[in-house]
């Protein structure tokens, strides 16, 4: 019984990096996406915690989830409707990589194979002036944006 309620109370604890959605519709496609949202902590975030030039899971625990419900352009190319991890390359400067991978249930990014990648694009990213303490994606009407620490990384859909 002792070990029941200990699992009971650890379960109320937050976690550090809470599942979080984010939905929207972009011109007709119904995109969700499933990640989860780790914290700035004071660390070093880029080049420190998420190592430049290294597939990052875009989020925290399982591989980040991208579904679209309608075949979408992305960055000016075709990405089928389905269900895809998501992942990104960091840069130190230029621009970074993002990548739809057609294995979408994966812990991190530990057993990513690039053979396996639907969809590549390079992206430019956008300095924040103000940190964004907690990783969040948004979809707005031409593009989904992740903002984590100090950078936004605008991926751009029609």
């Amino acid at each position: 019984c002792i070990s029941v309620s200990a699992m009971a109370q650890d379960a109320a604890k937050p976690k550090p990096s809470p599942a979080a959605v984010a939905t929207g519709v972009i011109n007709k496609a119904t995109i969700t996406i499933n990640y989860g949202s780790p914290a700035v902590k004071g660390r070093t975030i880029w080049g420190g915690l998420e190592k430049y030039d290294v597939v990052w899971r875009a989020g925290a625990n399982d591989a980040t989830t991208f579904e679209t419900d309608k075949d979408i352009k992305v960055e000016g190319k075709m990405l089928p409707a389905g269900k895809y991890s998501f992942f990104l390359i960091p840069k130190e400067s230029g621009t970074w990589t993002a990548i739809f991978n057609k294995e979408p249930k994966q812990w991190g990014a530990y057993k990513y194979e690039e053979a396996k990648d639907q969809l590549r694009v390079d992206v430019k990213t956008k300095a924040l002036s103000e940190t964004q303490e907690r990783l969040v994606y948004k979809i707005n009407k031409s593009n989904f944006t992740l903002e984590w620490d100090k950078i936004s990384v605008p991926v751009a859909v029609k």
